[in-house]
């Protein structure tokens, strides 16, 4: 026995195969598509991936404050040495100029250590003096500007101006500078100092780098040797399950599968990354994972109620409309004079108007007539009453003894025997006869071309088109305006309540055996 491949419905056991299959791609693209977010966002949160720590940091024109005073740790060291790594990827390496000068630095604060700072030592000096100048020239040159954080160097001309410079804000960054490389201002509350450096200006440093640029353009990035082998594994996907979908259905090839599976294309294309959300979503409502229903349900409401009343009402106006241009163009005439002519399709062998009839006469027969009998004879009989009440001589009939009541009984006789001929005349057209075949489809042609002839003859083929066009008209302005008048939330409620019943009738109907 053949079965359509529309009609196949796996068994339970294939349906459960498939689900584990569509979670196991689904927590595979959501892995991929974690990675995605974290390549695209690493650049812009490099600095807390880097420090692990949180301050908010605002600016009202001259004023500016920090919350909290001193950054929140909210990572542990090990993770950010561990994130970073990710540098690599990105192509990101220290800014030459800024690690050499955090290098200095941390080569002063180790002499200061061993020797201290009273103690005239020539290494020392030559270290702030260099230190100095580095200053300044991180100033003028801003290193910064090649990873688009000028405002970080900013930030740290800023805090260096409040700190040597509390009650100045116009102070000069550079003297600022030179003021706190300097031994004698060194020398006073060294540690303080040296911790308000390594706190509020090394990490701001720190975040500094150079990202050097590929051949496209573009700065490097090489996180296509991640996302390559998702790419390949969704893309082979793709063509599977297209090819199986091409298989499964009836009129549908291998590309209208893929059309009907677009949104997976963004899966393993190399660009909008970012819009790979709407694959992961679909693939976890497949897999069950969430339900995606309410909201498609509240996220199509608005545009159905929107566009519903206005599809609907072009609609049933264009459909009215090209049976008023037919009705012009002459068809209806043409149907009458021709109507079997060869423009038009009978795609098979039988004249469905004579079958039409003969059903419709068989249930009458079968059906109708038995059951509606006894109000048959009483409408007959009644009728007969009357037309013989109306008889002059009939009246003087009634003059004589029983005569009434040998009109009652002749009155139900001839009501029973109307009923039982009528049926036996019926019932007779019912059966299987070629004869009346023949001579009921003679008659419908007969007729169809008498009353094209007829029409056409007595000129009122184009009085029957006007008054066609203009009750087509009629029906379409007083439709329009019913529509208009109608709550289309009222149809979108009827909707929902069809489709919870439904829902409700499902799990019934795939239980059954």
């Amino acid at each position: 026995m053949t079965i359509s491949r529309r009609l196949y419905r796996p068994s339970r056991q294939k349906r459960g195969i498939s689900l584990w299959f569509e979670r196991i791609m689904a927590l595979i693209a959501v892995v991929n598509y974690i990675l995605v977010i974290f390549n695209l966002t690493y650049i812009p949160l490099r600095d807390f991936w880097l420090q692990g720590r949180v301050q908010l940091f605002f600016k009202f024109g001259q004023h500016e404050l920090e919350w909290p005073q001193e950054p929140v740790r909210v990572l542990p060291v090990s993770f950010s040495d561990f994130i970073t790594r990710y540098d690599d990827f990105k192509g990101i390496e220290p800014y030459r100029s800024t690690e050499d000068y955090l290098k200095n630095v941390r080569q002063l604060k180790k002499y200061i250590s061993l020797e201290g700072l009273n103690n005239a030592n020539e290494t020392i000096t030559q270290i702030l003096s260099k230190l100095q100048e580095q200053s300044i020239d991180m100033i003028q040159t801003n290193p910064f500007q090649i990873s688009n954080k000028t405002g970080t160097l900013e930030r740290i001309k800023n805090k260096m101006r409040r700190f040597i410079f509390p009650n100045n804000n116009n102070a000069s960054a550079k003297q600022a500078f030179l003021i706190f490389w300097s031994r004698d201002y060194l020398k006073q509350n060294y540690e303080q100092k040296i911790n308000f450096f390594d706190n509020e200006i090394v990490p701001l440093i720190e975040t500094n780098y150079y990202r050097p640029v590929g051949e496209n353009g573009q700065p490097v990035d090489n996180f296509g040797l991640i996302d390559f082998p998702f790419s390949l594994l969704f893309f082979c996907e793709f063509l599977m399950r297209t090819w199986l979908i091409s298989r499964r259905y009836t009129g549908v090839n291998w590309r209208d599968a893929m059309l009907w599976r677009w949104y997976d294309i963004f899966l393993f294309i190399p660009f909008y990354k970012f819009l790979r959300i709407l694959p992961v979503l679909i693939r976890l409502d497949a897999a069950k994972f969430i339900d995606l229903r309410s909201i498609k349900r509240q996220a199509s409401q608005g545009f159905v109620a929107g566009i519903a009343g206005d599809v609907t009402e072009y609609v049933v106006v264009e459909i009215i409309h090209q049976l008023q241009t037919s009705v012009k163009q002459g068809d209806l005439q043409k149907f009458l004079s021709q109507p079997k002519n060869h423009s038009y399709i009978n795609f098979n062998e039988i004249n469905e108007i004579e079958e039409i009839i003969k059903i419709f006469i068989q249930v009458t027969v079968d059906k109708t007539l038995p059951q509606i009998q006894p109000e048959a004879e009483a409408f007959l009989k009644y009728n007969i009453d009357k037309a013989l009440s109306l008889s002059p001589a009939y009246k003087n009939l009634q003059r004589l003894p029983g005569v009434e009541g040998l009109q009652n009984q002749l009155s139900q006789q001839l009501a029973a025997r109307i009923y039982q001929s009528l049926f036996e005349v019926i019932n007779n057209l019912s059966q299987e006869d070629k004869k009346f075949n023949e001579l009921l489809s003679s008659l419908l042609k007969k007729f169809t071309q008498t009353l094209g002839r007829e029409l056409k003859a007595e000129k009122s083929t184009e009085q029957l088109e006007f008054l066609i066009t203009e009750l087509l008209e009629e029906i379409k302005m007083n439709y329009v305006q019913r529509l208009s008048t109608e709550d289309v939330e009222v149809i979108l409620e009827q909707t929902r309540q069809l489709r919870q019943k439904a829902q409700a009738t499902l799990p019934q109907i795939e239980s059954a055996p």
